[in-house]
Parts: structure tokens; sequence; C-alpha cells
């Protein structure tokens, strides 16, 4: 009986170790497969590029970038290794030095569509967007696709150490049909979503006229499931409870009731 129990013993834990190599790769083996591709794609660019004078824009990302990868495709390796190779050859094309000057944008930015202040009380930074100042292009939106990218790198050097993510409030007051703009909608999510990926933490919509349900019936479908749930649409009457509640007095605008100066 002794051997019959040693022999069971023995299958179960060889049965155990067949079905370990199925399980979901440890953090640290996820990050050495995408550090590994990210060699092969850097080494293969750099060797087209060897007799050229242009910056070198390709840049060692960290392990904190690749895990955001890895998080926003569920710890897919596969799927995290496409979206990041996606990634880089964007950013081959979007930001050859790496950046986008503020003088490539400077028209958008007269346009006073968003500020950057202060801070929510997980830490993170906080931007204010208004809906009512924006108007569509009839031409293409590569000028608001750089403005969108230039943005978002802005919102990243003022995270904290420690902090990777970021919150903003949409102030759609004065909103109407002449500023709807699906497109650029929609060109500003698939940057966010596609390039910018776990930055997001929380999206708070206020002041938001019923005619804006319309468009947004339209842009909520192609939003990610996990993103859909960052984005919450605040009554007036909950306004100062819902933002106080959220931002401390300090890091809040003056125009919201807070303390925090323009």
């Amino acid at each position: 009986m002794a051997a019959t129990a040693m022999r069971r013993s023995g299958r179960r834990w060889r049965s155990s170790g067949r079905s370990s190599r199925h399980r979901t790769p440890l953090p640290s083996t996820s990050i050495f497969f995408l550090r590994e591709k990210l060699s092969i794609y850097t080494s293969s660019v750099k060797a087209v590029q060897k007799n050229s004078t242009s910056k070198d824009y390709i840049q060692e990302e960290d392990d904190f970038a690749l895990r955001r990868f890895l998080r926003a495709r569920d710890q897919n390796i596969n799927k995290a290794s496409a979206m990041l190779l996606r990634y880089l050859a964007w950013k081959r094309v979007t930001k050859p030095h790496g950046f986008i000057s503020e003088d490539e944008v400077r028209g958008e930015i007269a346009k006073g569509r968003d500020r950057h202040q202060g801070f929510d009380r997980l830490g993170r930074p906080m931007s204010y967007l208004y809906g009512g100042r924006h108007f569509p292009v009839r031409r293409d939106h590569e000028d608001l696709k750089r403005y969108v990218v230039y943005v978002f790198d802005k919102i990243c050097t003022r995270l904290p150490a420690g902090q990777e993510k970021f919150a903003a409030v949409i102030d759609l007051k004065g909103w109407g049909y002449a500023n709807c703009d699906i497109r650029g909608y929609l060109a500003g999510l698939d940057i966010m979503q596609s390039y910018y990926p776990e930055r997001l933490g929380r999206v708070f919509l206020i002041h938001v006229p019923y005619i804006f349900m319309a468009a947004w019936k339209i842009v909520y479908p192609l939003i990610d499931d996990k993103t859909k749930k960052k984005f919450v649409f605040v009554a007036d009457r909950d306004l100062d409870a819902t933002l106080r509640d959220a931002i401390d007095e300090s890091q809040l605008p003056e125009e919201y009731g807070g303390k925090l100066k323009l």
C-alpha cells in the first residue's frame, strides 16, 4: 500500500509539474521576454541607420514601461510585445528626436484648450481640458495628433517618482455641435490607448450638455473596456462634492472652488 501511495503521489507530482509549464509567466519572466524582443528590434533599426547622421531616437524602455504594456494586454507576452513594437515603430516616425517641440505645436497651444496643474489625493497630476474651446478642422488631423502627443508627454514629465498615472477633468461647458469632432476624439483615444497604455487613472466629465451624449454613443464602443471604467460623468449638483472628494482644496483650481491659482 505504501508503494502504491508513493506511485500515486509521484503521478500527482509529475502531473503538477506538467501543468506548471502552462501557467502565466511570472512578471520577471515576462519582462525578460519583452526586453529580448526590444533588443532585437533596436539592433535591427541601428543596423539600418548605421550610416545615418540623424539622432539615435531609440531609448531603452525601463521595466515600468514594459509592465504597462503587459498590464494593457492582461500579461499576454505575445500581445504585449506586438503592442510594444508598434509603439516603437510609431515613435520612430512621430518623434524622431525623442519629443515634439513647443515650436511644432505653437498654433495648437494658442487655442488654450488645456492646462495642467495640481495633483489629486492619490498624487496623480491633474489636467483640465475644455471641450468648448475645440473646433474641428476640415483638413487632416495631423496637427491635432502631434499636439495630443505633446500634451501626453508634458503630462508624463509631471509624474512624481513612483506614480505612473494621471487624472483629468474634461469641462464641456459651452460645448455644442460646432465643437463636435468625432475624428479628433477617436484620434486622441487611439494615441492614448495604443502608445500611452496604463497612464490614465480617472477622467471626470463635467458640465455635460445633453447633446454631447450623441457624440459619446459613437465614441464609447471604441474605448477599451478597462478604460471605459475610468470615465466618470458628474452631475452639476454633485460637482463640488465630487471634485473635493478627489482633489484637496489646495490643489483644486479657483474656478472650481479651490485655492489653486492659475
